[in-house]
């Protein structure tokens, strides 16, 4: 019998400037941090995790090959509520997408851009 889990494993967000994304990061998200797992020509901080918490991993990732875009993939972000991180992110002048919306049945979530115009989601319960 196959053991049950979630699909999410791994997410990466690429961007241009490292120290640009991860000072955004690191102002929306008050409590993130990063682990440099950068090697050779490409750059990686991976955004710290702990096994037993749910939740996948993931990185801010500069590579030649993969470059942000605001058309990709959306990672949504968990949050105590969502219009804190949107009010941070508001404060840095990103692009709000979509603000802050009740979703029926399942809490809140907002659509913004990164500092590297990369969509991302932000979702809570409240």
């Amino acid at each position: 019998m196959k053991t049950k889990r979630n699909i999410g494993g791994w997410f990466e967000i690429y961007v241009e400037d490292m120290q640009r994304a991860m000072d955004f990061y690191l102002y929306v998200f008050d409590d993130v941090n990063f682990i440099d797992l950068s090697k050779g020509d490409s750059q990686m901080q991976m955004f710290e995790w702990e096994d037993h918490l749910s939740g996948a991993g993931g990185a801010l990732v500069k590579m030649q090959f993969n470059k942000p875009s605001p058309n990709g993939t959306v990672i949504y972000f968990n949050c105590d509520d969502c219009a804190v991180q949107e009010a941070r992110a508001r404060e840095k002048g990103v692009e709000i997408v979509a603000p802050k919306t009740q979703l029926p049945h399942f809490g809140f979530s907002a659509l913004l851009r990164d500092s590297e115009n990369n969509t991302i989601g932000l979702y809570s319960l409240k």
